[in-house]
Formats: C-alpha cells, structure tokens, sequence
C-alpha cells in the first residue's frame, strides 16, 4: 500500500499527498547521483587540504570552553551550534559522533574531531532539528542528550516527531513552515529552506526541512539549518526579523550543477545574509566532513572573496574555529 502524507494540507504548496516538497523547480538530472558518483571518483575528488588534514585542524580547530552564563554562541563543528541567550541555551542539530552514518564503520567520518562531548555541554533547554539527514540528526548524540537533559524540548520538523516516537524521546514539539512555539518565554518559529529529507531508500522527503527562529528577550537567531539559494527565503528576514544573529552554511556545494539545489556556496550564503537583513553571520555547514566535492579549506576562502566583493567584513560574516565562540 502507498504512503500517505497524514500531514496533507492541500491549501499549502509545500505539501503533497506523498510528503512534502521544495516551492523551487527541481535542479538535479534524473540520473545525476550516478553521473556525480562517477565523475567524483575518477576525478579523485575531494582533494585534502592544502598541507593536509592535521595542518588544517591546527588551523581551524579548537576545543570548546562552554562554561559560566554569559550571552554567546558557539560553533561546535558542521551545523552544530550552542546559543546562550537570557539564560536559555539551545543547540542545533547536534552532531558529535565520529560519522554522519547509521554505520559505525561506513560513511562520512569527521576530518575534525568534535571540540565537546554531551557531558561537558552546559543544561541544554532547546534541541532544535533542521532535518533528519545523518549529518544533522545522530541517533547517538540525540539519545545522549536525552539522557543527560531529561526537561530538554525537542523541536523538530513535521513529520519527524514519529522517529523520537520510536526511540522513546519525549518532550518533542514538530512544526510545519511558519508555526511557532514557546519554551521557557522564548518563541521559535520554523521557517523554510530549500533542501529534502532522507534516512532510509524509502523515506525520501516524508518529513519536512527548514530553519529555525529563536526570538528571545528583543534578540533574534535564524539558524539555516541546509538550504540551497532561494530568493523566497528573504521572507525569513521580513516575518520572523530582524535577525540579529545567523548560522548559515557556506560548505558542500561543489560540483554546483548537482548541489545548488541544496546546498548554498560561499557567495549565496553571503547573498542569504544581504537579502534577509541579518546583522551578524556564523560561519557552519564546512569544515569536519567531506560530504562534496569542495575540499575543507575552500570554503572559507571563497567566502572571504564573496564578503570583500559585498563590502562586508569578517565581522559581519565571522569564520570561527570549530569550537569558537563570538559573545552575544
């Protein structure tokens, strides 16, 4: 028997009867992850870093200090980010084991090692999920967090909640494009993104994707999550703004024919910052696994390129060490 989508609202157009979908027209070739999965190996792509692996963690790693209460926000590796605000503390999309697999010995390993583990993590009262690929959504991490925060509030995309279901998490609120909800007096509004969810070869695009709005004592974080370009996310920046603080991705777009329809590069992830209005941008989404073709240290070169070309700074748009943190 087919699946049905229980969520189907036919008012709204990023749903459909079979799940859910992306308002942008599809870019990838129907036989583009075999053409891309060729083209990759025979080119002996990614290529490492300029002067290796461990030369580039000396360069881009550091461990994480996440104690005492002031306001900060800290990138924890890939999309990984812990925000302190008013003492509340949230943290995206946490990812701190040694792949993005549902296999311990197969799938993208970390290039860099994780600057935390769940026990040195501050009280968390905010998980929040973009989506439910394995670079965003680790099962061990998850259940590790909570163990060790049993009062967390899980905030999910719709259709996701029936995975925590079935790992007996609780305290799990999913929401569609635009709903809202609050958590110890802050509101967090779930907003679009141009991407698409898979776990499994039968899944595919059965929960939503998007972003996440934290609105919390008169200051504002847009967490991205994935996204390609899209010039309708500049919404975010007009319903859910102004944002005071951003993590948006810059890495994994290459080769740009298969990835741009889900993956920004550098320069659209500066265009993301211009267009919804954001005053201040971390960096996310490079750096610990090679899941493109783009090598680790290219990301944030281009993205210096794209922010001169903007006339913007390093401060608008900041390049933390993993494990760094910018105070609020």
């Amino acid at each position: 028997m087919a699946w049905t989508n229980p969520f189907h609202d036919p008012s709204k157009p990023h749903h459909t009867a079979e799940g859910f979908r992306n308002l942008e027209p599809e870019t990838r070739p129907p036989d583009g992850l075999r053409r891309w999965r060729r083209e990759r190996k025979e080119q002996g792509l990614p290529k490492p870093p300029e002067g290796g692996y461990e030369s580039f963690s000396r360069r881009w790693w550091q461990g994480a200090d996440v104690s005492g209460d002031a306001d900060a926000a800290w990138w924890l590796g890939h999309a990984t980010v812990l925000v302190r605000k008013a003492g509340l503390t949230v943290l995206t999309d946490p990812v701190l084991s040694r792949r993005a697999s549902p296999l311990s010995f197969l799938g993208p390993a970390r290039r860099t090692v994780a600057p935390v583990d769940v026990a040195s993590l501050p009280a968390i009262d905010v998980v929040a999920i973009s989506h439910n690929h394995y670079d965003h959504l680790d099962k061990a991490t998850v259940h590790a967090l909570s163990r060790r925060f049993p009062d967390a509030v899980f905030l999910v995309p719709l259709g996701l909640k029936r995975w925590f279901d079935r790992q007996r998490i609780g305290n799990v609120r999913e929401l569609d494009w635009w709903a809202t909800t609050d958590v110890r007096g802050a509101t967090f509004t779930f907003v679009p993104a141009r991407h698409w969810s898979a776990r499994t070869l039968w899944d595919r695009n059965r929960s939503l994707w998007g972003g996440w709005v934290m609105a919390h004592e008169g200051f504002r974080f847009w967490f991205a999550g994935d996204t390609g370009y899209s010039d309708k996310l500049a919404e975010i920046g007009r319903r859910a703004g102004p944002i005071d603080l951003a993590a948006i991705p810059i890495g994994a777009y290459a080769p740009r024919w298969f990835m741009r329809g889900q993956h920004v590069d550098p320069a659209q992830a500066v265009q993301l910052h211009r267009e919804i209005g954001v005053r201040r941008s971390i960096a996310i989404h490079w750096g610990v696994f090679e899941l493109a073709d783009d090598p680790l240290d290219e990301p944030p070169r281009l993205l210096g390129e794209a922010l001169t070309q903007s006339g913007l700074s390093a401060d608008d748009f900041m390049l933390l060490p993993i494990g760094g943190r910018t105070s609020l």
